[in-house]
């Protein structure tokens, strides 16, 4: 009975870190979200300016986490240290959907007044994944 509950839970567990997600899948889930929706997406140059544009509010994203967002940042208002946004320089960035979901819609939030569809979201990412 053990050895079958340590079999179990290692199969759970590789299983698990088979499923992990990266950068260029998600960049590949947005994409296919945004095809689905009939728009083009994917686009570094378009994510750069979305990136270091304001949207009709105060705020950018570049506002917290710096126009080359490839070293620490910090928060516009609580002045907590965001760690870089770049996967190339903080590896744990876009490794998981759900994380990476919850922190764009929370900050499309704050940057548009609403949630990014997924063409910006692939943009965005695309631009991120082009620095090195």
């Amino acid at each position: 009975m053990a050895r079958r509950l340590g079999m179990a839970l290692v199969l759970t567990l590789s299983a698990g870190f088979a499923l992990a997600d990266s950068p260029a899948n998600l960049l590949d889930t947005y994409k296919a979200q945004a095809k689905a929706a009939g728009v083009a997406a994917g686009d570094a140059a378009r994510g750069q300016s979305f990136f270091n544009s304001t949207h009709g509010n105060e705020w950018k994203c570049a506002s917290c986490h710096g126009a080359l967002p490839t070293g620490k940042g910090e928060h516009a208002i609580t002045h907590k240290v965001i760690e870089p946004l770049a996967p190339a320089f903080n590896p744990q960035r876009f490794s998981d959907l759900a994380k990476a979901d919850k922190w764009f819609r929370r900050n499309c939030k704050d940057v548009l007044a609403r949630e990014c569809s997924a063409a910006e979201k692939a943009d965005v990412l695309a631009w991120l994944l082009t620095l090195k």
